[in-house]
């Protein structure tokens, strides 16, 4: 097993796999954690609506890894993203991990119920107060984006979004590259559906790996892109790292990526009109 590869976006150097911590909660989801990072993961990815944000900062400081040398994310829900709140969430969000900043905070899903240009002022000032190095969002649309970037001028880092070979993205990769942003893939092996594809079993074969290592690679083989599985095994949180002494041929790419059918597991009836 080799070192992370890096992703550079905006002159910032971010692991291209981190690290993702949905649901694990209590003495066996900080052990989970914590065993991420001994064995390498340096980018963790974590939610206030995880519910998880002690055990992340208990595995980390338990890890005995610098904490400049880890890339922590958080994202505020939708239900909280007024101003006050925003100001006020962050600074729960700090206490609970038990951390001065977080590298990066994201919107977690998008609201009509706030003013968009408001919730990134609120999260420009946090950053601004270098309670955040870096700011973005997660589960927005293109025209999200465009709405963003183009009339609020706000400085995303990231999207964090569902992406995997059974779900295209490229209307939302073309406009986040112009950006200059990076897309984070969440539920990146479909829910461990890519282990059932014919196609990325053969490939398996073919590379001396699992479809899901194969998947894993093939995201952070795309420009712009990163992915951030989540596993409370051992083994497999080892073997999702597994993947930086190969590379894919670009026929074997293009190949994943005809895979796409448009399948989104995430499905939720505060989601956006979707791309």
């Amino acid at each position: 097993m080799t070192g992370l590869e890096i992703k550079t976006i905006q002159g910032v150097d971010i692991p291209s796999l981190g690290f993702g911590t949905f649901e694990l909660k209590g003495p066996e989801g900080e052990a989970a954690i914590r065993t991420a990072i001994e064995l390498g993961y340096r980018q963790i990815d974590t939610a206030i609506r995880y519910g998880n944000e002690v055990e992340v900062g208990n595995a980390i400081r338990q890890s005995g890894v610098a904490r400049g040398e880890l890339f922590v994310t958080t994202k505020i829900w939708f239900n909280d993203l007024d101003p006050e709140t925003v100001a006020a969430r962050v600074d729960e969000s700090l206490e609970r991990l038990g951390f001065d900043y977080v590298d990066l905070l994201l919107v977690h899903w998008p609201t009509k119920d706030v003013p968009l240009g408001e919730t990134l002022d609120a999260f420009a000032q946090a950053k601004s107060e270098g309670k955040t190095k870096l700011i973005g969002v997660s589960n927005f649309t293109v025209a999200l984006l465009d709405e963003a970037l183009d009339v609020h001028k706000a400085e995303l880092f990231c999207n964090q979004v569902e992406y995997h070979p059974f779900l295209s993205q490229e209307k939302l990769l073309e406009r986040m590259r112009r950006a200059d942003m990076l897309l984070n893939a969440y539920q990146p092996i479909a829910r461990g559906k890519v282990f059932s594809s014919k196609l990325l079993t053969e490939l398996g074969a073919k590379y001396v790996k699992s479809a899901g290592q194969i998947t894993l690679r093939w995201h952070i083989q795309q420009d712009h892109v990163g992915a951030i599985p989540r596993s409370a095994k051992a083994e497999n949180i080892r073997s999702n790292m597994d993947i930086f002494d190969f590379e894919l041929s670009s026929e074997d790419m293009a190949a994943i990526h005809a895979l796409a059918r448009g399948e989104r597991y995430s499905r939720f009836e505060w989601e956006p009109d979707w791309d």
